[in-house]
């Protein structure tokens, strides 16, 4: 214990003296990135020349953030013909914790669930949350108040788990979907879109708006995930131990970031050889040549008290609002722990279709059974896939054949009731 306490006090020192030394050299580059990204377009970076339409939107959440919302309305040469003699069925795609929006379309069009869907004639709409690279900030906040350190404006930017994303960000976007379409929608959703929606969906106002979901590596529950890479920063609270340092914002693009990772993998029990699988599991499907263009886009940022509250729920094993500590939680829920989300109140009606993998590292099988045993209802269809990790069920080159077409089978069984 007490060759730890004195690696984790030089590990502050040390973090202490880079933030300093970087502070100034960020501040000069601030300016520069904020107008590079207020240009920026998913559209525009991640679309152009593949041939699809693509139209970009921005909605507001009732908390004051702007989103990014893409729309591809149809698929090449628009030969597939809608669901429905009126519309087409609007779909919700959903991504996860440190990805964007941009992940639905990073393989080739064959083997991207977002190109898919808009072939197979949905009207494809994609999601992103607060604070990644297509959203675009805060209504009372700009770039550079954003991204300056150590401000309260800052620290108020960056103020959120995914509890606000269930509670702001996931219904702002259904409901946009909802009123320009006219037609109820499809969700799909990866990792944490899962927590998000399964935390959402015990809201009437969203089920209203919900046709079915898809949850691909769906999660609620994480007591039992096998990162041992995860479960190291988990175990030992080094998200604390940032936060003391006033980092709010989580980048892995810079270089505290990085030290940071490095700092874990010197661990004897974290191995990560390959960090990719020491992070998500050991992924069986990935086109190798395409780890440059995934890396172009991702990962995204996310907020450090957004990884707190992911890392309280490995430690506790719960499925739970944020924990503030007895004083904070007697604030913000007038009792000393934080509520637990009910999943029984998830209405039996909302048709659901899983899919979750063997080999996944965060998505554990055995937290996704705790999962599916909370529900009033069995899911009409689940995919198990014994080969798959944590970033199969988004970029394997097979999960046409694996998933998708399984997903798109069941949406077509449940759009013509809407």
């Amino acid at each position: 214990m007490e060759k730890a306490a004195i690696q984790i006090l030089v590990l502050l020192l040390a973090l202490a003296v880079h933030l300093t030394i970087c502070y100034s050299l960020q501040e000069s580059e601030v300016q520069t990135r904020g107008k590079t990204k207020e240009a920026e377009s998913m559209c525009e970076e991640v679309l152009k020349g593949s041939g699809y339409p693509c139209m970009e939107y921005t909605v507001q959440t009732e908390d004051g953030f702007l989103l990014g919302l893409q729309r591809i309305p149809h698929g090449l040469g628009n030969k597939v013909q809608p669901l429905m003699n009126k519309h087409k069925t609007p779909v919700l795609l959903q991504h996860g914790v440190v990805l964007g929006g941009d992940i639905w379309f990073l393989n080739l069009p064959a083997q991207s669930l977002g190109f898919m869907l808009a072939d197979e004639g949905f009207d494809v709409w994609v999601a992103n949350v607060r604070g990644t690279r297509w959203s675009h900030g805060h209504i009372a906040l700009t770039k550079h108040e954003q991204q300056k350190k150590n401000t309260k404006k800052e620290k108020n930017y960056w103020d959120w788990s995914w509890d606000e994303l269930a509670m702001y960000d996931l219904p702002a976007m259904l409901e946009f979907v909802y009123k320009t379409t006219g037609s109820k929608v499809f969700y799909v959703a990866h990792s944490q879109g899962t927590i998000m929606g399964m935390a959402a969906f015990s809201q009437t106002k969203v089920n209203s708006m919900v046709a079915a979901a898809a949850l691909l590596s769906p999660i609620t529950y994480l007591d039992h995930i096998t990162s041992n890479f995860i479960k190291y920063a988990a175990d030992h609270y080094v998200d604390r131990m940032v936060k003391t340092m006033g980092m709010r914002q989580f980048n892995l693009h810079n270089e505290l970031g990085v030290e940071l990772i490095d700092w874990v993998c010197m661990k004897e029990d974290v191995d990560c050889g390959n960090f990719l699988t020491a992070l998500t599991g050991p992924n069986c499907c990935f086109n190798d040549t395409r780890i440059p263009q995934y890396l172009e886009f991702e990962p995204h940022s996310t907020s450090l008290k957004n990884l707190v509250h992911l890392a309280q729920m490995i430690r506790r094993g719960t499925f739970g609002k944020y924990d503030y500590g007895y004083l904070g939680n007697l604030q913000h829920y007038l009792r000393l722990n934080p509520p637990e989300y009910d999943l029984s109140l998830i209405p039996a009606t909302l048709p659901m279709w899983i899919a979750w993998g063997g080999n996944d590292a965060l998505s554990d099988p055995t937290d996704v059974l705790h999962m599916l045993k909370k529900l009033r209802t069995k899911p009409a269809a689940m995919v198990y896939l014994p080969d798959y990790a944590h970033l199969d069920f988004v970029l394997s080159v097979h999960a046409k054949e694996d998933l998708y077409n399984s997903m798109i089978n069941f949406f077509r069984s449940h759009a013509e009731l809407y």
